[in-house]
């Protein structure tokens, strides 16, 4: 580990982190507030992404065809997707001492988000998300924590007193296991809707955790590794989200990437087909549809509009290169639906 150097610390603490040593009060943001937000407890990353013709296999060494560094983490990736969507959004997480730290924070910033509740943790790197890109828009993905390992029991209680004027809490799993329990709790204690991108899955998910979701998010690769067998089809997402609603939750929302979406709750239950676009990485669709969700559901939308909506948005992420380079605003999501007759 490298101690971050002095004039990167000035300049952080310039864009509004917390040092965590210095233990100072925290001044709840939504206090400052006079409208309701989205709030985002999670990850906050630098992505390394490599392009190459197609994905490696076990042993195998490929030369690659280009590169990027971008601004990732699929708390932040959520973050910014939301905000460019239209809705005042706040950021709750940790970074750590690589002088990328404040272009992690800065590019929040300019995606409109706010970033008081967000810790420069100095004992620890940034999370780095190490990813490669094939021709047909697939990806592999290895992830280094780093600071969002970090993230614990005070990180709730800074998010606590923002919840009182939020409209939804996004959660996901490149945090620890514990942390995302206890916001979950933390919602459902101020009566606010949780929702949940269980990536990257873990087959032992707690089961304290599900009765807590509102809404669980899961793609058909975390979907199948949630429930225990394959979940490829619109027949085998219906059953995976029959489980997950047995498990507690409220809504059980199986994206299958290109095939479209399979959502259910108690009462409803329906499938919306994937928009046709030339995809050329699908490596922040899933955000970009936890982002667009939030916001129709924030703006008074139906389930079903709003499974729409987050179906446009992911489609629209696919059709560029990067995480958070990819999400779409309000006026490019907007015109999309648009165009499709989507009103």
């Amino acid at each position: 580990m490298h101690p971050i150097s002095s004039s990167i610390a000035r300049e952080v603490c310039q864009n509004s982190l917390i040092k965590e040593r210095n233990r100072e009060p925290i001044k709840s943001l939504a206090q400052e507030l006079n409208f309701m937000s989205i709030i985002v407890f999670g990850s906050i990353n630098i992505d390394l992404v490599a392009t190459v013709s197609r994905l490696p296999i076990a042993k195998e060494t490929l030369l690659g065809e280009s590169f990027l560094q971008v601004p990732g983490g699929k708390g932040a990736n959520q973050a910014v997707a939301s905000a460019r969507l239209g809705i005042p959004t706040q950021m709750v997480g940790r970074v750590g001492s690589q002088s990328f730290s404040v272009e992690l924070v800065n590019n929040l910033q300019a995606s409109g988000v706010k970033t008081d509740n967000i810790f420069l943790d100095d004992t620890v790197s940034s999370g780095v998300a190490m990813i490669i890109v094939d021709h047909a828009g697939e990806n592999q993905i290895v992830v280094i924590p780093g600071a969002n390992g970090r993230v614990n029991q005070q990180d709730v209680e800074r998010l606590r007193p923002l919840l009182s004027r939020s409209l939804a809490l996004l959660l996901q799993l490149e945090i620890p296991i514990a942390s995302v329990v206890a916001a979950a709790q933390a919602a459902k204690d101020a009566n606010i809707k949780v929702i949940l991108d269980p990536a990257p899955a873990p087959t032992d998910l707690p089961a304290a955790l599900y009765p807590l979701v509102d809404i669980i998010t899961p793609n058909e690769v975390e979907a199948g590794q949630l429930v225990g067998f394959p979940v490829d089809t619109e027949e085998t997402a219906a059953k995976a989200a029959a489980v997950l609603l047995q498990r507690g939750v409220k809504c059980a929302i199986v994206k299958l990437g290109a095939k479209g979406v399979f959502c259910a709750t108690a009462t409803e239950k329906f499938f919306v087909p994937a928009f046709s676009v030339n995809a050329v990485d699908t490596v922040a669709a899933g955000d970009a549809f936890n982002g667009g969700l939030a916001v129709a559901l924030a703006e008074g939308l139906s389930l079903h509009q709003a499974v729409v909506w987050g179906a446009a948005a992911g489609a629209l992420a696919t059709t560029k290169l990067g995480a958070q380079t990819s999400l779409p605003d309000r006026f490019t999501l907007d015109a999309f639906l648009q165009a499709k007759g989507i009103v």
